[in-house]
């Protein structure tokens, strides 16, 4: 072949090597963690800007105690550190934010030694852990520490930026701080000290639906505005790295069971504003129930996860002994979580179900 005929021979075509159109790349662990812990700044901000330089330290002691009691477990077992993946970051962050403002530091350590310890790395670290760990930790501190979790202060006191909540920097063992002169100081004369869900159901006092969902009232550091949490969960919907069918399934159980019950008896049972404002339904919701190790992977699973969830969380509250009873309802539907993901397994294409015997 001469080097003109060379020269006009057609090209060679190019094969291009592509993936197929519907691919997409799937987030990685640590990404998707690290996206809830920015989804969680803004309600950590929030309960900063409310109560003050006491949740801040609340907040970096339980964060702490959480990082360090995996990092020490995981050293002493032998295999390398998990920190990187943000879930005990996760704990710690939500932990703080279920406990009450003044709640004693060194509490707030043990619980998060508790949660990750027990709740989490007793059953083999991440991905194989049945509960909640910040839900574990709570729980802990319901049980161990029962005063303390039952003392609250009013929204927004006045010194809280230049001054400790007195409580909070309780020596370890020792009876908390009595804060009521520092309430005197910072509170209003009509604050009682308890919850709107406490006053609800044992003074049948109703508090503002309005100032609930924007978040002006007592309570635990992070639960107070459920307009900022339910924000901020749709943040996570939106990159897709939650799962909306199960915090809609928890508020839509707990509105229609609740207001079946208001009808009943408008006075003694609220209606359904009030039961998904108040309290840690929204959190709990939202950031906690849809935790995805210990959540149904199956469509119509999360479901009915959901529905138990909300079910349980009003059927506690109007009935059970505490006023709250969001943290015991998720940690229960964490237990069935296997079961319901059994039970709702969809069926394989095209097969049939088994002849029955004779």
């Amino acid at each position: 072949m001469s080097a003109s005929t060379a020269s006009t021979a057609a090209p060679q075509p190019h094969v291009l090597l592509r993936t197929s159109p519907h691919l997409r790349e799937t987030p990685s662990v640590d990404v998707i963690m690290r996206n809830v812990v920015y989804a969680l700044l803004p309600v950590c901000a929030f309960a900063v800007w409310e109560f003050g330089i006491s949740v801040f330290a609340l907040i970096v002691v339980t964060t702490a105690s959480c990082l360090l009691t995996e990092h020490g477990i995981c050293r002493l077992s032998g295999k390398a550190s998990t920190l990187n993946d943000w879930s005990a970051t996760i704990t710690g962050i939500l932990l703080a934010l279920t406990l009450p403002p003044g709640f004693p530091l060194w509490m707030a350590a043990v619980a998060g030694i508790f949660g990750i310890a027990v709740g989490k790395m007793f059953f083999g670290g991440l991905g194989f852990n049945i509960m909640n760990p910040a839900l574990v930790g709570r729980a802990f501190a319901q049980a161990a520490f029962t005063v303390p979790m039952t003392t609250w202060v009013p929204y927004a006191p006045a010194n809280r930026f230049s001054e400790f909540i007195p409580s909070t920097l309780t020596l370890p063992f020792l009876k908390p701080v009595p804060i009521e002169n520092w309430l005197a100081q910072t509170a209003p004369d009509t604050f009682t000290g308890a919850t709107p869900l406490a006053q609800m159901k044992f003074e049948q006092v109703q508090q503002s639906s309005f100032d609930l969902f924007i978040g002006t009232t007592a309570g635990s550091s992070g639960e107070t505005s459920a307009l900022l949490i339910l924000l901020c969960g749709l943040y996570l919907v939106y990159r897709n790295m939650m799962n909306w069918r199960i915090p809609v399934g928890i508020l839509g159980t707990a509105a229609a069971f609740s207001a079946v019950f208001h009808f009943i008896n408008p006075e003694v049972y609220p209606d359904p504003l009030f039961t998904l404002a108040s309290g840690g339904l929204m959190l709990g919701a939202v950031f906690m129930a849809t935790d995805m190790v210990a959540s149904p992977v199956t469509p119509r699973g999360v479901w009915l996860y959901g529905v138990l969830i909300g079910f349980l969380t009003v059927l506690i509250r109007f009935f059970g002994g505490l006023s709250e009873g969001v943290m015991y309802a998720i940690l229960l539907g964490n237990v069935c979580s296997p079961l319901i993901s059994a039970i709702t397994q969809p069926r394989r294409y095209g097969a049939r179900p088994a002849p029955e015997s004779s």
